[in-house]
């Protein structure tokens, strides 16, 4: 039974404060007033400490994308087949192996039998549930179709699982290349290039300009290695917090568009993101407006969100939507053509639903093309690279060789 703490007047006037068990905020409030208690104020104390326990034990297994997938596709089986939601929510909770899960499961369980509203439940929990599930949530809610809307919930985590596992696939390449290629740059400069000077130091010889380079950055390495260390993690922790700013985050997202090979695919994903979530929240019978604002927040690029908010203000100005979509200038012609048939029809849900298609499309594309487009561009650095390293190691060799054929 879950616990409420409670401030308020006795008879005679005095503060009095404490903790009561209670079936649900009515029960609460009738119990107090059989106590004589004038209640001011009444809060919920289960939900509460649900929260602390999960923001405090940082070394559980956390909610993942996948955890949200599994249980939108249990509740939609629970409730098409009529279970109540609190019997769903605490056999869930006795059946996931993820504790973290479990105990928002129970404080959800725990909401509903204190009265709350179900939409009003999940929004509790804000770092699980984005604005968007919530929003759902309370469609189905409101309609009596919860299961339609946890159906709708499924088929959206499962794209945008599948939408991050693409810039995973995407940056997972260059990124193994590039750190090989570090680690490569850090063992010759340690280990190699070291060995190689001693013996041109013992020779006395004249050593070429990309030598001495070479052997001027391995000494550095070596004996100002802390240093190097000081300005990666310092700058890395100074990067870290200036993006986690609002101005930082947004200028970053603006930057990642312009990124080359990288900066359209971003793009790609991101409005096709937008234009998949934007038609189910239509679908679904949120307000063009409402839909708008929920979807800015949770497009994943800030900069393109800012864009949408723009077609937000515009579209509350009583401007048509193709036309604030077009000011945005992210939309190409023919998605803008798309959406026009869209509002000229009534059909912008489901016009907005091949855009995505048409964006994932190209998505798949670029995706394909992104491998062959890389490869040469580090072949090529990989050549110089090689070209450095062999100028300034083998080179003085062959002129000691030289001179020593010649002698």
């Amino acid at each position: 039974m879950p616990s409420f703490h409670y401030s308020g007047r006795d008879t005679r006037g005095g503060l009095v404060e404490g903790s009561i068990l209670a079936a649900n905020h009515g029960a609460a409030v009738s119990q107090l007033q059989q106590d004589k208690i004038v209640v001011t104020r009444l809060e919920l104390e289960v939900v509460s400490k649900t929260k602390v326990n999960i923001n405090l034990r940082i070394f559980k297994k956390k909610v993942t994308l996948d955890d949200l997938v599994l249980l939108t596709r249990q509740l939609y089986a629970l409730t098409k087949a009529g279970i109540p939601i609190i019997r769903a929510f605490n056999g869930l909770a006795e059946s996931t192996d993820n504790e973290s899960l479990a105990e928002v499961l129970n404080g959800l369980a725990d909401s509903l039998i204190a009265g709350s509203e179900l939409a009003t439940a999940f929004r509790q929990f804000p770092k699980i549930f984005t604005p968007i599930f919530v929003s759902m949530i309370h469609v189905g809610e409101n309609t009596g179709r919860l299961d339609l809307a946890f159906q709708k919930l499924t088929a959206h985590l499962e794209l945008e699982r599948e939408t991050k596992k693409r810039i995973k696939s995407a940056t997972r390449y260059p990124l193994f290349v590039t750190s090989a290629i570090v680690l490569a740059m850090i063992v010759i400069n340690i280990m190699v290039i070291p060995n190689f000077a001693s013996v041109f130091a013992k020779l006395g010889a004249d050593l070429p300009l990309a030598t001495r380079i070479l052997i001027a950055s391995s000494e550095f390495t070596i004996n100002y290695w802390w240093l190097i260390l000081i300005i990666i993690f310092g700058g890395g922790f100074a990067w870290f917090r200036y993006i986690s700013t609002p101005e930082g985050l947004l200028w970053w997202d603006g930057m990642k568009l312009r990124i080359p090979l990288f900066g359209s695919l971003f793009k790609r994903i991101a409005l096709s993101r937008f234009s998949r979530t934007f038609s189910m929240m239509l679908a679904s019978g949120v307000p063009i407006l409402k839909a708008l604002s929920i979807v800015a927040e949770s497009v994943g690029n800030k900069s393109i969100g800012a864009a949408i908010g723009d077609m937000y203000r515009g579209v509350e100005r009583g401007e048509r939507l193709t036309s604030t979509a077009a000011a945005t200038g992210l939309f190409t012609p023919l998605v803008l053509q798309m959406m026009s048939v869209g509002e000229e029809t009534g059909s912008v849900d489901t016009l907005l639903d091949d855009v995505a298609d048409f964006y994932e499309e190209e998505i798949d594309y670029e995706l394909k093309q992104l491998a062959d487009s890389i490869e040469p561009i580090l072949l090529v650095f990989l050549g110089c690279l090689v070209l450095v390293l062999a100028l300034g190691v083998f080179l003085p060799i062959w002129d000691l060789s030289g001179a020593m054929g010649s002698k």
